[in-house]
């Protein structure tokens, strides 16, 4: 089993495969907002995931974005203010895929803006992650 920075890391490039797939879609009316809502969701849910990992921060395998970002709260993980309505999302994962009709809940525009924000920020908190933290008295001058 991968350790947590190696789970973040897969996590973020899927994330970013999501955001590059939703991207790609959307501007061909032949796909619906609920493919594009779909893809977006999924980056959004595994960018989440990727910064909780990156924390030591549990979480379920769950597709429900209000949970983890509940759970992002409880932790005290701040997600960009881009992202408070997010959670719109959760349905595209799911019951939505198997619905004849397209509800729309969020529109193609909106949820790529939110997978790229939840992507761009999940890689600075991975990056940030990464940089080796100095104490006062070891820095250099």
């Amino acid at each position: 089993m991968a350790n947590r920075r190696d789970l973040a890391k897969q996590l973020l490039q899927r994330a970013v495969d999501d955001e590059a797939a939703a991207k790609a879609m959307l501007p061909i009316e032949a796909v619906t907002d609920a493919i594009v809502g779909m893809l977006a969701q999924q980056g959004v849910e595994k960018s989440i995931k990727a910064v909780l990992a990156t924390r030591g921060v549990d979480f379920p395998f769950t597709h429900d974005i209000g949970g983890l970002v509940r759970i992002c709260n409880n932790a005290g993980v701040s997600l960009p203010d881009d992202l408070r309505d997010v959670d719109q999302l959760t349905p595209y994962a799911g019951a939505l895929r198997y619905d004849a009709e397209d509800p729309k809940l969020v529109d193609r525009e909106t949820a790529l803006h939110w997978a790229t924000t939840a992507v761009t920020w999940a890689r600075v908190q991975l990056e940030a992650a990464e940089e080796p933290v100095v104490a006062d008295d070891e820095a250099v001058d």
